[in-house]
This record gives C-alpha cells, sequence and structure tokens, in this order.
C-alpha cells in the first residue's frame, strides 16, 4: 500500500518517458498470444501517461529510441497512440545515448530554475540489455554525483518480455550503482508482470525509495 506520507514526493515533479524500440520489440514471448513486447509496452505506456498526466498536468516527456532516438514534449496520455503510431521497432539498443539527452535537459531545466521542485522520475522501458551497458551505468553515476538528495532523481527500468541477460543487467545496475561510485542509488527495476501487481503510484514511488 502507498502511504499518503509519501505521496507528496510523485507530486511537483516532471515525468519522462523513455520506450525502446529496438528490433526485438517484435519479439510474442508466449506462444498462445499474440501480443508483442511492443504491444504490451504501449499498453503499459499509456496506463504510466494517463496516471503521469493527473500528478504533472502539463503534460509528460516521451522518448523513443533504438540506434537513434527521437522526443516527444508535452505529451498528455490521449496523444500516446499517435506517438506510437508514428514509430516502429526496428534497429539497435544504444539506451546510453538517450537517457544522457533526458538527464543533460533535466539538469538544464534545473540550472535554469525551470525544474519542478521536487526533480524527476525516468521510467525506461525497455526489453533488452543495451549496447553499451558500461555507458548507461556511466550516465547514471554521473548524474547521481550530480544531485543533492536522493529522492530528486528517480530512474525506473521496467522489463517488459522474459530474456534473462537483460533482467540480469537490470538487477545489476539496481543494485550495484553505489558500489560502482555513485552517491545515490537512483535506479529501481520492475517487470512488466511485476507492475501487474502494484498499482502506478507504488510504482512511481518505488522509483524514488527502493
Amino acid at each position: 500500500m502507498v502511504d499518503i506520507s509519501e505521496i507528496s514526493l510523485v507530486e511537483n515533479r516532471d515525468y519522462t518517458l523513455i520506450i525502446d524500440k529496438s528490433g526485438s520489440m517484435y519479439t510474442c514471448d508466449l506462444p498462445s498470444s499474440t501480443k508483442t513486447r511492443w504491444d504490451i509496452a504501449q499498453e503499459s505506456t499509456l496506463a504510466l501517461a494517463q496516471t503521469c498526466e493527473k500528478i504533472d498536468p502539463d503534460g509528460i516527456t516521451v522518448y523513443l529510441f533504438s540506434g537513434r532516438f527521437r522526443r516527444y514534449d508535452n505529451v498528455t496520455a490521449d496523444k500516446v497512440t499517435q506517438v506510437y503510431a508514428e514509430n516502429e521497432p526496428m534497429g539497435r539498443t544504444d539506451l546510453a545515448a538517450v537517457l544522457q539527452d533526458a538527464l543533460d535537459n533535466y539538469f538544464e531545466r534545473k540550472a535554469q530554475g525551470e525544474a519542478k521542485p521536487n526533480g524527476e522520475t525516468f521510467l525506461v522501458i525497455t526489453d533488452g540489455e543495451p549496447d553499451d551497458g558500461k555507458a548507461v551505468m556511466r550516465v547514471i553515476i554521473e548524474a547521481a554525483n550530480k544531485i543533492d538528495r536522493d529522492e530528486e532523481i528517480g530512474i525506473s527500468l521496467i522489463q517488459v518480455g522474459k530474456d534473462r541477460k537483460a533482467t540480469a543487467y537490470l538487477k545489476a545496475l539496481d543494485n550495484q550503482l553505489e558500489q560502482a561510485g555513485a552517491k545515490f542509488d537512483i535506479v529501481d527495476t520492475v517487470t512488466i508482470d511485476e507492475m501487474a501487481t502494484m498499482s502506478l503510484p507504488e510504482v512511481l514511488l518505488k522509483a524514488l525509495l527502493d
């Protein structure tokens, strides 16, 4: 259950969704299902966007990434379907570059006094290991070492699909960040299956408190 005293942490902050559109997102993990990882990610993105929009009514930032990335600003939940319609899975999983851009954008707005008082949460929906896992860790550690308090930035890595190597990598990011030199552990990982047993406010809080 969500503690009412903790709800204020998810308010007065910005939300950014970063969605993997690499070629493997066309995979169907269950033989009995026609739903691809891309379809499942779209459903989850819409639900997250609807929840974030209630907290962040001026719209959220959405990135789609593979070998390159594309950014959409001020996205409301009703525009999520349009964003998906303009993209299709193909290419690699260059998570480091898109995460760098999203975090740089936050720190630029913070420097200009335009960031929300409580900071920002980044929700990354991905199905596989990134092309350069060490680069992703470097980007996250650099961001963790720029902030003043643990809850200022939260990065929630949401795994869609059943790739065991991806699960191991994401768990390592979650558990080994401080050992690798980060001032704060700003990463949380959750699978789509685990998300189904949680309320979306719980998912957003877990990104900050885990």
